[in-house]
């Protein structure tokens, strides 16, 4: 049976902010008002939700304006200039903002606990620029409800979607240098890149700020994959507009509909060896494999001075990296690793179990993409032939009538 994903991409081709990405998973929702009501209906202090129809480079969209205590974001300064580790002016520290989630807004438990998740990014972030703990980060007390309603909206909209997987493109992050009341900043932000790392950015041409910290903190709590969308079967497209014009249209694009199969990322690490003898070769694969890697082959190459060689290639997952490194150097004799990053299309995989002669015979299935494949598992296969004393294909028809 082929098995459907609902699948959320979002095109971060100029960034993310908080609003960008309300307005585009908002464009999603059939009763668009309605959802803006509830948002208005949460209690969050002194804050207030609209929409208007914005037009970026002739696409139309949605812009989203917070008014915290009747004053617009422009009026205000940027989230990652809201947040001090001082004890100056009208502050929130992380521990009222627990309070302020769990105790006042009329939320389920899931989004209370996403928005707790993303505004502990964006505070550790704050720790580590400023160089202090968690607990001694305050907020100005109109900043802090600015992002309040920006993290809230996007994880309340996430649940009322809920995607099976959301996958990003890579996001542009800006170039140049920002105004904040610390002084004047490289882009991204210290704070945005903090949370970023390991998820794949780019700069580009366009000055300024394209992502700030929270559409960086929201981006990483609910993305799990980045890179280019997937083959999918499309419900909806939203488009999200930020506030500034640029020479391309300032939005995140949100896509979302049906995909067959997943998809995942791995690592291929590879080496070259000449002076390995086949032996040395197979026990390096079969303790690489017994190790975890997802894959392990060899191709016969050509190397230096004209001497035949094996290229061994190891295929792993990110996390899986620093382990696959050290074996590969321990088993081989090589001097060198190449890494180099791919994407796997996968079937979904299902497994049968039938008892044929006494002896219990497993059939592999899998399906997506459009095909469906079924294979007999060999060693079970081999043992039925085996036992009746015919041939593998002889046993193979003998399971196939049977089943």
């Amino acid at each position: 049976m082929v098995m459907q994903m609902r699948t959320l991409y979002l095109e971060c081709g100029m960034g993310a902010a908080g609003d960008m990405l309300t307005g585009a998973l908002l464009e999603l929702l059939p009763d668009q008002d309605g959802f803006l009501e509830r948002l208005n209906g949460l209690g969050i202090p002194g804050v207030h939700y609209s929409r208007e129809s914005s037009v970026r480079c002739g696409i139309r969209g949605t812009h989203i304006t917070v008014t915290a205590d009747g004053a617009e974001e422009d009026e205000r300064m940027h989230d990652h200039e809201g947040m001090h580790a001082d004890h100056q002016h009208s502050h929130h520290c992380m521990h009222e903002i627990t309070q302020t989630v769990s105790e006042r807004m009329e939320v389920p438990e899931e989004v209370k606990r996403d928005i707790l998740a993303v505004y502990q990014l964006i505070a550790e972030a704050e720790s580590h620029v400023h160089g202090v703990p968690v607990e001694e980060i305050h907020f100005h007390e109109v900043g802090t409800m600015d992002a309040i309603a920006d993290v809230t909206a996007v994880c309340l909209l996430m649940h009322e979607l809920h995607p099976d997987q959301v996958i990003a493109s890579p996001i542009h992050v800006g170039s140049g240098q920002i105004r904040t009341a610390h002084g004047i900043l490289p882009v991204p932000a210290p704070a945005t890149a903090w949370i970023l790392r390991g998820v794949p950015i780019s700069s580009g041409e366009i000055e300024g700020e394209l992502c700030t910290p929270t559409g960086a903190a929201l981006l990483r709590h609910f993305v799990k994959e980045y890179g280019p969308m997937p083959v999918m079967r499309m419900e909806g497209i939203g488009y999200g507009m930020g506030r500034r014009e640029f020479a391309a249209a300032n939005c995140v694009r949100a896509m979302l509909g049906e995909t067959e199969g997943s998809t995942d990322e791995v690592l291929l690490l590879s080496c070259n060896v000449d002076d390995m003898t086949g032996e040395e070769i197979g026990f390096a694969t079969q303790e690489l494999l017994a190790a975890g890697a997802r894959d392990v082959y060899t191709i016969p190459i050509g190397m230096k001075k004209s001497r035949p060689g094996t290229m061994i290639t190891v295929m792993c997952t990110e996390d899986q990296k620093a382990e696959m490194i050290r074996r590969m150097f321990r088993l081989t004799s090589t001097l060198g690793i190449r890494e180099t990053g791919s994407r796997r299309y996968l079937l979904d995989r299902l497994s049968d179990q039938a008892e044929i002669s006494g002896i219990s015979v497993h059939r592999k299935e899998a399906a997506g993409y459009g095909v469906s494949r079924s294979k007999l598992e060999y060693e079970d296969a081999a043992a039925i032939a085996r036992e009746k004393g015919i041939s593998l294909a002889d046993a193979e028809e003998l399971i196939r009538s049977r089943e």
